[in-house]
Formats: structure tokens, C-alpha cells, sequence
């Protein structure tokens, strides 16, 4: 059975939405308060995320942009507003779908069955899954070649990113900046151990919180090392 988080904080709408689809074979769970749903809707498993615009705490669109940022779930957005620039802010955070108040709740369950459907269908067929690095609130996809440290996502260079991968894949392993410098631009290091300086700095402003160095630790006399 399906299970489907709506997060909605009108109640008379969230339990028609939730009679609907529980009378369709549904698993419903719902919130009304976008931060509650928020941390639901990271924590738990559900197959589909039903998300009003227009919440207390947190407003769908950062509620999107957060799921968005750890699942490919499908994310079906509700509001009153009839605004393209909602819509196309909405589509562009990776909603699925965008639907305006009022609705038949009738028009909603067909739309939640299609991207359902739709959904099993591609995690269903051979399609490898992407490659996926993750430590202590950074998640690395290899695949995409996409960062995010703590849900945000982050932009990286091509070889801040080769960087970053590397050390985040040899955790604990303390490498010299000769060592860095051949693995990752490949060529012999002799006048250009800087460029590894560099770029560790670069990496540290967009992973590291504080300015205690909470991943890439530097061990003095040697280099880096990426700490679990």
C-alpha cells in the first residue's frame, strides 16, 4: 500500500484530500504545521508528498527544496494562489506536479495514481541508481556530480568537486599534497602544490559551518586528511 504525507494546514481540506485517498487503497498521514512536516517528511519513508504552499513554520516551496535535496519521491504542490510564477518557482524546485484551490478531489487522486505509476515505473526498470556519498550532513552524487552539506545545495568546480569525492571516499587516510595533486590533476606536482592549498580552501568555505575544521582536517607537515 502506497503511504502519502499531506501537509496542509487547513484541517476541513487536509481530511477531505485524506478521505479520498484512503478510499482509493491509500496510506495517508497528515501534518498541518510545515515544520513538523518538514522533519517527517526527511525522517519517514513515504511514496508521495502532497505539499500546500502557504504553511506556519515552513512554506512548501523550502519544504520541496529540502525533499528535493535527499529523494526523488514525487511531490504534488496545492495552493489558493493561481500565480504562473508560483508554479514555475514550484516546477523549478523539482515539484512533480502543481494543482490550484478549489479542486476535485477526485482530479487529485487521478493526478497522485499518474506520478505514482509513474514513479514505480522508473525505479522499476533497469535504470542503475545513482551513486551516492554520504557523511555526517554532506551528500555527494557522483552520478550528477551534485553537493549538498546539511540539505543546501552547493556549487563546486569540477576539480573542487574530483577533490571533495576523493577525500570524502578515504575517510581517516592522511594524503600529501603531492598525493592529492597526482590523483586528481593527474599530472606530476613539482611547483604546483599550491593549487591543492588552494582548492582546499575553496572546498572548506562551502562545507565547513565554523571555523574549526569539522571535515578536512589539515595535519601539519604532511596534508589533509577527510575526518569521519
Amino acid at each position: 500500500m502506497s503511504r502519502v504525507l499531506i501537509i496542509e494546514d487547513e484541517d476541513a481540506i487536509a481530511e477531505l484530500e485524506k478521505d479520498y485517498l484512503e478510499l482509493s487503497g491509500f496510506e495517508v498521514e497528515t501534518e498541518n504545521d510545515g515544520m513538523t512536516g518538514l522533519k517527517r517528511a526527511l525522517s519517514e519513508d513515504f511514496d508521495m508528498y502532497i505539499l500546500d504552499l502557504m504553511l506556519p513554520g515552513v512554506d512548501g516551496f523550502e519544504i520541496c527544496r529540502r525533499i528535493r535535496g535527499e529523494k526523488n519521491t514525487p511531490v504534488l504542490m496545492v495552493s489558493a494562489r493561481k500565480d504562473d510564477i508560483d508554479k514555475i518557482r514550484g516546477l523549478g524546485l523539482g515539484a512533480d506536479d502543481y494543482i490550484t484551490k478549489p479542486f476535485s478531489p477526485s482530479e487529485l487522486v487521478a493526478r497522485v495514481k499518474a506520478h505514482l505509476a509513474r514513479y514505480e515505473r522508473l525505479i522499476g526498470s533497469n535504470m542503475p541508481e545513482n551513486d551516492i556519498v554520504e557523511i555526517r550532513g554532506i551528500r555527494i552524487d557522483k552520478t550528477a556530480r551534485r553537493v549538498w552539506i546539511n540539505g543546501e545545495e552547493k556549487q563546486f568546480t569540477t576539480k573542487e568537486f574530483d577533490l571533495l569525492t576523493f577525500l570524502a571516499e578515504n575517510p581517516n587516510h592522511v594524503f600529501t599534497k603531492e598525493e592529492l595533486f597526482r590523483k586528481i590533476w593527474d599530472m606530476e606536482s613539482i611547483g604546483d602544490i599550491a593549487t591543492v592549498t588552494v582548492h582546499i580552501k575553496k572546498i572548506r568555505e562551502k562545507i565547513e559551518m565554523t571555523n574549526k575544521a569539522q571535515y578536512i582536517e589539515t595535519i601539519w607537515g604532511v596534508g589533509y586528511r577527510f575526518k569521519l
